[in-house]
């Protein structure tokens, strides 16, 4: 199982659409306060549709408490912008730490401290960034494949 994680998630439409993928997937997701909205929000909910009722979720108030339960910070990889390395070059393993900063600003230079492996995603540069529940989708689809690549 992947662990998805949204640092301070800001937009509960994308929320919803992540909680959706992750339960389409078989992926845990890991919320860490705050947040812009509030989890009860019918945006939220109307972009979960009814998924979330099985969606394997845990909030955390900071991202000290979030980072309390990693059994090993080598398999947490954060999705940046700025970093060199693409996911598509990374090997990743059932139970990975997928992270990915809020919508507006990304991951902020005090979480991207605590973490060796920054990942980033290929992108023209005509744009700053994907939405994040695109960019949630492209590396989950990936990192699945190469779980079933090895289960094989």
């Amino acid at each position: 199982m992947l662990n998805i994680v949204l640092i301070e998630p800001e937009i509960p439409n994308n929320t919803g659409n992540i909680g959706r993928l992750c339960v389409g997937t078989e992926s845990k997701l890991h919320l860490v306060h705050p947040f812009g909205f509030v989890i009860n929000d019918k945006n939220l909910k109307r972009s979960g549709l009814d998924y979330w009722v099985h969606l394997d979720v845990t909030e955390y108030a900071n991202f000290e408490e979030w980072m309390k339960n990693i059994p090993d910070p080598s398999r947490v990889f954060l999705m940046s912008s700025h970093a060199e390395k693409s996911y598509l070059e990374n090997n990743f393993q059932d139970g990975d730490w997928l992270v990915f900063g809020k919508e507006s600003v990304g991951l902020s230079k005090e979480v991207l401290e605590h973490f060796e492996n920054h990942l980033t995603i290929p992108m023209s540069k005509l744009i700053r960034s994907f939405n994040i529940a695109n960019s949630v989708a492209f590396v989950i689809g990936e990192a699945k494949r190469q779980i079933n690549l090895q289960v094989k």
